[in-house]
């Protein structure tokens, strides 16, 4: 079942590739007495997620944080290690947590899988957008399949201010 608004999210287990390695992401550490967003994406380097959603944050980081956002984070059913070489590509400098979630368990936890396997990607995230304050949704934004909509910076922000 997907994850609704007012819900808590749940254990998270997520990775992010840092200057000293790989960290270790868990609930408290990403959430706990904060106003979070995370974003998901299908997959680091493929177009509409290169060339247009994150972007739409890093556009955005400054008018998001006004809106009392701590933390940005980009979610993908990907390695740390390629989540660390997209946001160096797209030029985050640490302004965007850069979230792997390896083998789709928190993913599939929330209810957010889609199985791109005839695509030849395999299990993936929707495309999506979050709000959370002290681990509980307060706004999401689902895509629907295929389309980029309602998950962009600028769409959240309209919803924040």
């Amino acid at each position: 079942m997907t994850i609704a608004i007012g819900e808590k999210l749940p254990d998270i287990n997520l990775q992010h590739k840092a200057a000293n390695g790989i960290v270790n992401v868990d609930k408290v550490t990403l959430l706990a007495n904060k106003r979070v967003i995370i974003f998901a994406v299908p997959g680091a380097f493929t177009p509409t997620c290169s060339d247009k959603h994150l972007p739409s944050f890093i556009r955005n980081i400054d008018n998001l944080k006004a809106c009392g956002i701590a933390t940005i984070a980009c979610l993908a059913v990907n390695d740390p290690f390629v989540m660390y070489a997209w946001g160096e590509v797209q030029c985050i400098n640490e302004k965007i947590m850069m979230l792997a979630d390896g083998s789709a368990e928190f993913t599939k936890k929330i209810g957010m899988e889609i199985d791109l396997t005839d695509l030849g990607l395999g299990i993936r995230s929707q495309r999506y957008a979050m709000v959370l304050n002290d681990g509980v949704v307060t706004h999401l934004f689902i895509d629907p399949m295929g389309s980029y909509q309602v998950s962009s910076a600028e769409n959240v922000l309209k919803h924040l201010n």
